[in-house]
């Protein structure tokens, strides 16, 4: 309770303009509910590695992807960092995963959210995380470019910059750049790697998601041991 506090109370600190309230975490109820309800009528592996985050999360077939590893997911659409804290205590933390692989941001700028504003949420759940599990990794995907959202890619990316600058501090955060392998040689979003509404990738945007996550995840599990 000390430290769900704690976390709580820094939600007070952001500097004006920083952007909207977080938005309500209980328009989730039902699909927390829905990973108890699984929880409880199945075996959780033992020290699993986590997937965390909003829609690129929750559609990414990860058992597929890393049939090898004892993979949860975790994601649920339209989920902000915010949310995702909110909710560490029943999706996050009893799990005690080995690794947690992290992807969030992106609707918390298309919300009205600013980079520094995202900077501070991930480091809330980095301070929330470490509290109770020092020891695990955690690995922030980049937030994507994508078409539906292009307009505000200079936004995005100022994100991923000061998260990128910030996971260099401590080698127990990595940063995956899955955004860079999404663009055209123009520096545009690539099509062919998203669905129809320009937003979520489709098999093969995550196939290319896959092959350039795994040696991150592999150095994130050797760093650990």
């Amino acid at each position: 309770m000390v430290l769900w506090a704690l976390v709580a109370a820094a939600t007070l600190c952001y500097a004006e303009g920083d952007g909207p309230a977080d938005p309500d975490p209980d328009r989730f109820a039902k699909d927390i509910a829905s990973f108890a309800a699984w929880d409880s009528r199945n075996a959780v592996p033992a020290e699993p590695i986590l997937f965390v985050g909003s829609s690129s999360i929750r559609m990414w077939r990860t058992h597929e992807s890393f049939p090898e590893l004892p993979v949860i997911n975790r994601g649920f659409g339209g989920s902000h960092i915010s949310d995702v804290i909110h909710f560490a205590e029943r999706i996050v933390l009893p799990y005690a995963p080995q690794m947690i692989v992290f992807y969030a941001g992106d609707n918390d700028v298309a919300g009205g959210k600013s980079p520094r504003r995202v900077l501070a949420d991930y480091q809330r759940f980095v301070r929330l995380v470490h509290a109770r599990l020092p020891r695990t990794p955690i690995v922030f995907i980049t937030i994507k470019p994508s078409g539906r959202r292009w307009s505000l890619w200079g936004e995005m990316d100022k994100a991923n910059d000061l998260i990128r600058d910030f996971s260099q501090k401590d080698e127990r955060l990595l940063f995956a750049d899955l955004a860079t392998p999404l663009l055209t040689s123009e520096g545009t979003p690539d099509n062919s790697f998203f669905l129809k509404d320009q937003l979520h990738l489709n098999a093969k945007g995550y196939a290319v998601w896959t092959r350039v996550l795994k040696p991150v995840m592999r150095q994130a599990l050797a760093g650990r041991k």
